[in-house]
């Protein structure tokens, strides 16, 4: 069942624990204490979620693979500095 997860995981990026339990036909109670596991190992970062879709309340738990950090955000970051061109001269 780790591999399953894991590999589910890899394939599709962050998910609620309850969509992880209906795409692999696992029960959620089974896939919750494997969850637990593989966090306490280090291998998943989980964290509980509330997410309303379409007026609805859903509560999870998310969880993703601990070396798949979420993409940066776009844009410039702060702290960076551009190159100031004004302090070259050519003569």
């Amino acid at each position: 069942m780790t591999d399953a997860i894991l590999g589910f995981l890899r394939a599709n990026g962050e998910q609620l624990d309850v969509d992880i339990a209906q795409s692999l036909d696992i029960p959620i109670a089974d896939l919750r204490d494997e969850v637990a596991r593989l966090a306490a190992l280090g291998d998943l970062i989980c964290c509980r979620v509330t997410r309303y879709i379409d007026g609805r309340k859903i509560e999870g738990t998310s969880c993703r693979l601990s070396c798949d950090p979420p993409t940066p955000a776009r844009g410039r970051k702060p702290g960076v500095k551009k190159a100031d061109d004004s302090e070259t001269t050519n003569y």
